[in-house]
């Protein structure tokens, strides 16, 4: 699809789709989500809030965190993440108050 219409914003609309291609698996919209929540919260906490593994969790945490959507911090033997691009709460509120029939 090539955009011709010069009122558009190419790099806004990239960035958008860098951010939905990143969160687009029902893991990675559940971390979003609870970090949305809650200011930072462990692997375990995590794992514990969505009832899944810790290492597809942790893998799905690493994804987010190479690609820039959060951050984490260590404490003793324990990493916390947190939401680095808050621009992802905007965008998922947006699909969710849309007037489409899919996103309820």
């Amino acid at each position: 699809m090539i955009i011709t219409n010069s009122n558009v914003n190419v790099e806004k609309l990239e960035r958008i789709t860098f951010i939905l291609k990143t969160i687009s698996h029902p893991i990675r919209l559940g971390i979003v989500e609870l970090l949305h929540e809650h200011e930072r919260l462990s692997v375990g906490e995590i794992c514990q809030k969505l009832g899944s593994e810790q290492s597809l969790t942790s893998h799905n945490l690493s994804t987010m965190k190479l690609k820039g959507i959060l951050s984490s911090k260590r404490e003793g033997k324990k990493v916390y993440y947190s939401l680095k691009q808050r621009s992802v709460i905007t965008i998922l509120q947006c699909l969710e108050n849309c007037e489409c029939n899919f996103v309820k």
